[in-house]
């Protein structure tokens, strides 16, 4: 009888033993691995065309007064808002809007709590209840990405230049099958461009995985330089890096990328960077 007064009070005293280590052959020696995976971050990249100047105005007007200030209350910052520098080849005025999520739920909540938000409303009416026949816009194009394992954040350039100057270089990588995407985008993380790219002071505001898009396999990623001229004479020194030609000659990175597009883009005056 005795043994079995005691026997709930010796349970217990085992559990509160454990209780700190719920797993008796784990030492406090033993680590987990880190993993990026949860940081990473998500953006969404909008591509929006214009055919006319007042097209221009208005959706100016409301990512200015409207979404900017609606989008910062969602706890959404460092959005980027960029002019197009059009030449022969693409003679289509743009305008890109750069948003960085923390997760997936944030981007697909946003739309809605926008909508929610009166202040936006009022702000934004008439782009958001422009007519038919006269949108604010030709077409929007968006495209979804998870920031890279080597830069999982955003980060914003230190360039003191004039912004109508100043040249943020966005680059579209596309391959030939997903195996050779994959291929490339390991060459920027294990490879070693990202840091290639730091060393050469190309201030990266983001590399990513394109996630979907209208060119899939696909990877884009965003340079930042003072002017032209200073652009031309960071791409100069990395075609002639060491690391560079070290990696080209490798063969596990041949044929990895099929074809690339670039914009040349300079900040908007309300942009956060």
């Amino acid at each position: 009888m005795k043994i079995i007064k005691f026997l709930p009070l010796l349970l217990t005293l085992v559990a509160l033993t454990n209780c700190g280590n719920p797993n008796p052959e784990t030492t406090e020696t033993e680590t987990i691995p880190e993993t990026t995976q949860d940081e990473r971050e998500f953006y969404q990249l909008k591509i929006y065309s214009f055919s006319s100047e007042e097209q221009i105005a208005a959706t100016d007007d409301y990512l200015k007064n409207a979404f900017m200030p609606a989008v910062k209350k969602q706890g959404i910052e460092n959005v980027g808002v960029f002019k197009s520098r059009t030449n022969e080849t693409d003679t289509v005025p743009k305008t890109f809007v750069l948003l960085p999520f923390k997760s997936l739920k944030q981007f697909q909540e946003l739309e809605s709590k926008l909508l929610e938000d009166e202040t936006y409303v009022t702000a934004g009416d008439a782009y958001i209840n422009a007519k038919f026949d006269n949108p604010p816009y030709d077409r929007i194009e968006s495209v979804l990405l998870q920031a890279f394992p080597d830069m999982p954040k955003m980060a914003t350039p230190n360039l003191d230049s004039p912004r109508a100057d100043r040249i943020y270089e966005l680059r579209s990588y596309e391959s030939s099958t997903e195996k050779y995407y994959r291929n490339k985008v390991d060459m920027f993380n294990a490879g070693g461009e990202i840091p290639l790219f730091d060393r050469l002071d190309f201030q990266a505001v983001f590399y990513g995985e394109v996630l979907s898009g209208p060119k899939m396999p696909n990877l884009m990623y965003m340079t930042t330089h003072a002017d032209m001229a200073t652009r031309e004479k960071h791409w100069e020194a990395f075609v002639e890096s060491p690391e560079w030609k070290e990696l080209i000659a490798m063969p596990k990175y041949e044929n990895n990328m099929s074809h690339i597009d670039m914009w040349f883009l300079y900040p908007t005056e309300y942009s956060d960077y």
